[in-house]
């Protein structure tokens, strides 16, 4: 299969990592009919992977990232400017990592007259917008299809070499986009195959979340409930996941949502709640487990970063947008300079054993001072209130920024 190159998967999490190897085997010995996405369980539904129209997109944080960035159109005659021409001349080079609906790409390109942006993005529906958005402003935005991890090949390819980047922009997580197509399977509001993969449509053998529902045993699929929802409820979901297969395969988003909530009793349904003490359903952090395992999406981020670190110059700034806490851990440890490359034996789980005190000193210990980074401002910035009345779907969104040393 092309997708068991991609192991990387299981190294957040040891225990995550077991549950990778059952499924590959599981899915290697299972039939031809039960090995390729969505329709492996149920291939009457007729939906693709990609639709074709264009749902609404809203930049997280807009505002907040323009500012940060700090992009300044280049001053000076070229002839004082000689030192700085790359491969894109005089023009700033901003790499957009996740593009998505283009709206970050599109406010610098408005805002930044002498600004080219290289447009990365997994997903092949968004570069398909890029590719439009690189025809309304020729020359100025380059789409490149590719994960983070294959992100140093393609910069590779185009002859850009390391410390030549202005700026690094990387929105982490999924697309509004995503969320808002059925046929995706990403939302447990919409009815749809349950997929919940970003780039599919390039690795069609590539497991998505019905093969783990299905093949999974009750521990692996606890395990990922805990590493990567923080389900407290982790072995009860897993345990109704189990029951409810052996009487029919779980092939809907509706579906495993409704499994979900019939583990628990009618008051615990919607007990949960956001930011903007709206109600949550409970089946919120098992969603977003089984997507952040299917696209090894942890991984694929460390991996971004380190993409980042070495392809931006002195100076450079770097602002990375996360949704839950642990993309923003990974993201603050990064920043303070640990050692993530054997990540199969660093968590990410918050000490709740840590004292107040005892965090105050770790944060302001030498040994959490990057050798690589300078941060721009020491804690996180949030969405102001009134963009999260406007958007409701950032309102997890924390930002960070760093200056390249």
């Amino acid at each position: 299969m092309l997708f068991i190159s991609n192991i990387m998967i299981w190294k957040t999490n040891p225990a995550a990592r077991r549950a990778w190897r059952s499924l590959m085997l599981r899915l290697n010995s299972a039939t031809a009919g039960l090995s390729s996405g969505p329709g492996s369980w149920d291939r009457s539904d007729g939906h693709s992977c990609v639709s074709a129209e264009k749902p609404p997109h809203m930049p997280v944080m807009l505002k907040e990232v323009l500012h940060y960035l700090d992009i300044q159109a280049a001053q000076g005659t070229p002839q004082h400017q000689c030192g700085r021409r790359g491969v894109f001349g005089l023009f700033e080079v901003v790499l957009d990592m996740t593009f998505g609906g283009g709206g970050h790409t599109k406010a610098l390109l408005n805002t930044v007259p002498e600004v080219t942006v290289l447009a990365l993005d997994r997903d092949p529906t968004a570069i398909s917008l890029a590719q439009q958005l690189a025809k309304e402003h020729s020359g100025r935005v380059k789409p490149l299809l590719g994960r983070f991890s294959e992100l140093e090949g393609l910069l590779s390819n185009m002859n850009i070499k390391s410390g030549s980047i202005d700026a690094v922009l990387l929105d982490a997580g999924s697309s509004s986009m995503q969320m808002d197509q059925a046929e995706r399977g990403f939302s447990l509001s919409k009815d749809g195959p349950l997929d919940m993969r970003m780039d599919g449509e390039r690795y069609p053998d590539m497991p998505c979340a019905a093969d783990v529902v299905n093949t999974l045993d009750q521990q692996a699929l606890a395990s990922i409930l805990t590493a990567y929802g923080e389900e407290r409820h982790a072995r009860k979901i897993a345990s109704a996941i189990v029951e409810a297969r052996r009487v029919n395969p779980i092939t809907r988003t509706q579906q495993l949502a409704s499994v979900v909530a019939g583990a628990f009793p009618p008051s615990v349904l919607y007990a949960r709640k956001d930011r903007l003490q709206r109600r949550a359903h409970i089946a919120t952090k098992t969603f977003q487990a089984l997507r952040i395992f299917v696209n090894d999406e942890l991984n694929e981020l460390h991996k971004g970063l380190c993409v980042a670190q070495s392809a931006l110059k002195p100076g450079g700034r770097l602002c990375v947008i996360t949704f839950h806490s642990l993309e923003d851990r990974l993201v603050k440890r990064f920043l303070q300079g640990h050692d993530l490359s054997n990540l199969d034996r660093y968590h990410f789980s918050q000490n709740k054993q840590c004292s107040r005190k005892k965090k105050l000193v770790d944060e302001n210990s030498e040994c959490n001072k990057s050798s690589y980074w300078f941060p721009v401002k020491r804690k996180v910035v949030s969405p102001e209130k009134d963009d999260v009345r406007e958007n409701p779907r950032g309102r997890s969104a924390k930002l960070r920024i760093a200056l390249r040393r």
